[in-house]
């Protein structure tokens, strides 16, 4: 077979390669040996991650020179003994990303000889992990740090900033379930006064109450330094809507996506109003583009708080009447990208509305269950649509799409399963991705 196949360039065949899924790539290169070499061309690999597990003992010199030729820059580790991760970081030398799970102090020092790393997720931690500039090689190299079930030394804020305070220049951090006991603004505040050039911010917050009532409170200021961009992107988890004080956004004017995710459906808050917050924080951000709602409040609470700026727009809420969806309409007539799942209810035959209620849509995801075929394939209306995800599988599916794009001349893009996920997007959000 060896003779045939190198009558094309090798040019041609890792063009074609770059068609394939990753399992398809592992079958074509059992086949030859010129295949072989061919599959580990480092174009085909690219943003490609390998999860290592060391169960199985060491990994022989043959694998690590594989990765090599396919220049791996991106790891997950399930593994965290110290010295099967000694041998990661000398054997594949050009890793700019590492995912760690079940972390121990021994078990990172092996990322002081990372000396590109560049982005770090760290998931879980059995006991107290000091991080601090001396954890990685070089402090200023770190543009991305991701926290998540990790413990710190203590539960004050203090013990957050020092953790990483070193990596001046960090442009997206995510803290979530660090057990930071303190006020989730004051937190916010030091964070951003600490890491001028952060850009996005992603933090757990249903654990703390805002200590906002108290008129006592000092008044810590915009955020950010005088000098420093303002933050673009913030993330919410586990959200209480009294986690943040009331007029909190007025104090991040320059939030192009904001993403909330309540902890509950229907929150009730003090006062006897739902959602309250979410409507006054929505209304101070003029020049947001991206809004993610998981749960949370009714629709009908925020719907008119939502700016006009808005161009993507993520719904995972408890039930979404056809008033709310009209509503939601009017208020971002130039919305191009939709993700709607009113679970646990479902669309139905509203999904037939969505063309004449969203026209420009460019992209969208939900759910089919409890669609009909004729109101499923109203989508066809969508002059613009590129792009449609369907978020549950369902028998006969593929005929149906099928159908769907026949109607649109085969223009439209229809995935039954989700496109691959940065490995550093942590679980907690993984759900609306």
């Amino acid at each position: 077979m060896a003779q045939p196949a190198q009558q094309l360039p090798a040019e041609i065949w890792v063009h074609v390669f770059g068609y394939l899924s990753a399992s398809d790539k592992f079958s074509v290169r059992t086949a030859c040996k010129y295949f072989k070499k061919l599959i580990d061309h480092g174009s085909l690999w690219k943003d490609w991650s390998v999860v290592l597990g060391f169960h199985k003992g060491y990994y022989n010199s043959q694998f690590w020179g594989t990765l090599r030729r396919r220049r791996v820059t991106s790891v997950v580790l399930r593994g965290t003994k110290a010295t099967d991760l000694k041998r990661l970081a000398s054997s594949i030398p050009t890793l700019t990303t590492v995912v760690t799970y079940q972390s121990s102090q021994a078990s990172l020092g092996f990322l002081k000889e990372c000396t590109n790393l560049k982005r770090l997720a760290i998931r879980g931690s059995g006991t107290p992990l000091l991080l601090d500039g001396s954890t990685v090689y070089e402090p200023k190299q770190l543009t991305h740090l991701s926290m998540c079930d990790v413990k710190l030394p203590t539960t004050a804020v203090s013990s957050l900033i020092s953790a990483v305070v070193k990596f001046k220049n960090l442009t997206s951090l995510v803290c979530h379930k660090v057990g930071i006991i303190e006020d989730t603004f004051l937190m916010v505040h030091s964070i951003l006064t600490c890491l001028p050039k952060l850009k996005h911010l992603s933090l757990s917050v249903g654990h703390t109450l805002c200590t906002f009532h108290n008129n006592s409170r000092p008044n810590p200021g915009p955020l950010g330094g005088d000098d420093a961009p303002v933050l673009s992107s913030l993330e919410l988890i586990d959200c209480m809507d009294y986690s943040f004080e009331e007029d909190v956004m007025k104090r991040m004017p320059g939030l192009k996506s904001l993403a909330v995710f309540y902890n509950h459906s229907h929150h009730r808050i003090p006062g006897g109003q739902d959602g309250g917050h979410l409507k006054t924080w929505l209304r101070d951000l003029s020049q947001l583009s991206t809004l993610v709602i998981v749960k949370g409040p009714p629709v009908k609470n925020y719907v008119t708080s939502i700016p006009a700026t808005v161009t993507s727009l993520t719904l995972c809420i408890a039930g979404l009447s056809p008033q709310d969806m009209e509503a939601v309409s009017v208020q971002v007539p130039n919305l191009l990208h939709l993700h709607i799942d009113p679970w646990p209810s479902h669309l139905g035959a509203h999904a037939a509305q969505i063309p004449q209620l969203f026209p420009k849509l460019k992209s969208l995801k939900l759910r089919h269950e409890h669609v009909s075929e004729k109101d499923f394939l109203q989508l066809h209306q969508l002059k613009d649509l590129e792009y449609l995800e369907i978020l549950d599988i369902r028998p006969h599916l593929s005929e149906l799409t099928g159908k769907l794009q026949a109607l649109t001349n085969v223009r439209l893009q229809v995935i039954t399963s989700p496109r691959n996920i940065d490995v550093l997007t942590c679980p907690c959000v993984c759900q609306v991705n």
